[in-house]
């Protein structure tokens, strides 16, 4: 039998192992974690075959995970999705439960199957992957988009019901003549539980967590965090509930208070890595040799569930009004089993509710849809268009409402994400009389916007489509605004297919990936923590004392090293001989005449990098368009934008314009 130390980095080193290989293929590391646990468990490798020793410590991360979503519950959010949580969401779950116990009561016909073990399999087959699905939906932009608010608010009563349906199969496995008695128990338990949060606990938690942050002691504020959190756990599981109902009422406790925040960034690496054991111990359930003398039935499992899912949640996706694609991609987000399903049906075997080999077989099933439900997610659209007849002409639609916007603009910018970022660019561009599009995923924003008179239409700038319709082919320009880095190499995997010498401008948080968005086809890369750090840096040398001119230009001496297109400045009247700032780069634009040297003429044969001058853009017909390459032919009314020295330029200007 392996030391706790050695089980502990196998563990480590298989869960290491794991999501290296699953964030190489692009795949949700959970699935990484429940694959390496099916190897190493007792019924394959059996390199942790004594999965006992790390079970307790694996419910943490479920405890942890429902703190999470303790945070993330409140009222006002609840309110403003009411009718896809209460309506979508309750009829998904309820309509999960009776369609189990129905075919359970048909089962039953043949072989001996109880109705309260089709009530349990039911709960834990109702679960779809919150993980896998919001972390896919976020990387595709698709969270507010119709069917992703569909998915969000199926998946936030499904969380909820969570416990509820704890409950009910911990009563389940008990005397069935006992059951109502149960059930009001444990309704008065959780009543009294929701009492201490409106009636005492709010007001003792938010004053204490004052009083400990007044302390300013990172320490102290995470012992009474975790002591928050697990001292609840523990109360509900002494009351004869799930230690996973008081950490949801403590993650609403903390959610009421102006912790949240920092809370959520505190507990993130305690739920992330103690939920990857929770996998992992998950994985270890699952016996292979049970999959391989019942296929079949582990096929049914796994094609049934999935099935019936996608037809009940599409069906009820269209009574609640959505539109048929809508309804299939809200379908295919949620066929899939997850993670509490899971937790449900570890609690399923624990009562003896089902056979054994029958457990294994569902377990299996389970495991498979978590595994295929990222290709289904990814497919979604090519699979809406298959089989939805006017799919076509609904996105067709969507298309001319975007070119409808653009098809009387021509250089103009393409602003990718209307946000708070996007709206001050917008803005600046209209002072400068310069026109936009804006491309964005919120409906709300754009309804907004577009009401207000502003250039902002409902569109996905990551799609081939919207970019044409919002004319790329006539954009001086692209931004894209957004802080995802995947979201923007999306982007710019369109723009280089479309028009590759479009220059884009793109945003980032931090500088850690801006060689990939410049290998990705960026002109520039725009990182908020360089700009803050000079702001921050500008403004303390002029508290200091120092000159503002001087401050100036120490910043842009500094962006000069960081971005290659400020690089350099236009001269101007007023720029004088501080600090030898005749001997700096600058910029110098130069119109072509119909009788310039250059035209006709190719940026190779003028060999302007032997004089020292590099050719930074071209402008032609009013489009800053045309790539500076060696191969590139000038022509009459060009604008030649060149950097260098004063003296270089002049001599640059000189080959261009006249003869030498």
């Amino acid at each position: 039998m392996a030391s706790p130390l050695e089980l502990t980095l196998v563990l480590l080193f298989a869960a290491c192992v794991g999501v290296v290989l699953f964030r190489m293929l692009h795949l949700p590391p959970m699935l990484g974690y429940l694959s390496v646990g099916i190897v190493i468990g007792p019924h394959a490798l059996g390199l942790a075959a004594d999965s006992q020793r790390v079970q307790y410590l694996a419910e943490f991360g479920v405890v942890f995970l429902m703190f999470s979503i303790g945070i993330e519950f409140s009222l006002p959010k609840l309110k403003s999705m009411r009718r896809v949580v209460l309506g979508l969401g309750v009829s998904q779950v309820l309509g999960t439960l009776l369609v189990a116990v129905g075919l359970g009561a048909l089962v039953n016909l043949f072989w001996s199957f109880s109705w309260q073990a089709s009530v349990a399999l039911g709960g834990a087959l109702a679960m779809s992957s919150t993980a896998i699905v919001t972390k896919m939906l976020a990387e595709r932009l698709e969270l507010e988009t119709e069917h992703g608010r569909n998915i969000m608010g199926v998946l936030l009563f499904q969380d909820l019901a969570v416990v509820p349906l704890l409950i009910v199969i911990s009563a389940l496995g008990g005397n069935s003549k006992a059951l109502v008695l149960a059930l009001s128990l444990a309704a008065l338990k959780i009543t009294g539980a929701l009492a201490l949060l409106l009636w005492i606990g709010q007001k003792l938690v938010g004053r204490w967590f004052h009083i400990v942050a007044a302390r300013r002691s990172q320490e102290l504020f995470m012992l009474n965090l975790l002591l928050l959190t697990l001292g609840l756990a523990y109360i509900t599981e002494h009351l004869g509930l799930s230690m996973a109902l008081g950490a949801f009422i403590a993650g609403m406790l903390i959610a009421e208070t102006p912790f949240r925040h920092q809370v959520e960034d505190d507990i993130k690496p305690f739920r992330d890595v103690l939920l990857g054991l929770f996998f992992i111990t998950t994985g270890m359930l699952l016996n292979p040799e049970i999959v391989l003398k019942q296929p079949l039935l582990v096929l049914l499992f796994f094609v049934g569930p999935l099935v019936v899912k996608f037809t009940l949640i599409a069906g009820l996706a269209r009574l609640f009004g959505s539109p048929p694609g809508t309804a299939i991609r809200t379908g295919l987000g949620l066929a899939q089993a997850g993670e509490f399903g899971f937790v449900l049906l570890n609690l399923v075997i624990d009562r003896s509710l089902l056979d054994p080999s029958l457990s294994q077989a569902v377990l299996a099933g389970m495991l498979l849809s978590m595994l295929c439900a990222p290709f289904l997610i990814i497919n979604a659209d090519r699979i809406a268009l298959r089989f939805v007849a006017n799919e076509w002409m609904m996105q067709s639609l969507q298309m001319t409402k975007i070119a409808t916007q653009s098809i009387k603009t021509s250089g103009h910018v393409i602003i990718c994400g209307y946000g708070r970022c996007g709206q001050n660019l917008a803005r600046m561009l209209e002072q400068e009389g310069i026109g936009y599009v804006a491309l964005d995923l919120d409906p709300d924003r754009v309804m907004e916007a577009a009401s207000s008179g502003e250039t902002v239409v409902f569109g996905d700038a990551a799609r081939r489509e919207a970019l044409v319709a919002a004319g790329i082919h006539r954009a001086a320009g692209i931004v894209v605004t957004y802080d995802s880095t995947p979201a923007a190499l999306k982007v710019l995997a369109q723009v280089q297919a479309l028009e590759p010498t479009l220059p884009v401008v793109v945003r980032t948080v931090d500088d850690t990936h801006i060689d990939d968005l410049i290998a990705a086809g960026a002109t520039e890369v725009v990182p908020e923590i360089v700009e803050g750090s000079l702001m921050l840096a500008s403004h303390a040398l002029v508290l200091m004392g120092v000159p503002m001119r001087r401050v100036l230009r120490r910043v842009a001496q500094a962006r000069n090293e960081r971005y290659s297109l400020l690089r350099g400045y236009f001269h101007g009247l007023d720029d004088e001989d501080e600090g030898g700032e005749r001997e700096q780069v600058r910029l110098q634009s130069v119109p072509l005449t119909l009788n310039a040297a250059a035209v006709g003429r190719t940026l190779g044969e003028l060999r302007l990098d032997k004089l020292g001058v590099t050719v930074t853009a071209i402008r032609r017909h009013g489009i800053r368009g045309v790539e500076p390459v060696a191969e590139t032919r000038l022509m009459a009314e060009d604008i030649v934008v060149l950097r260098g020295l004063p003296e270089k330029l002049v001599a640059a200007e000189t080959r261009l314009l006249g003869h030498e």
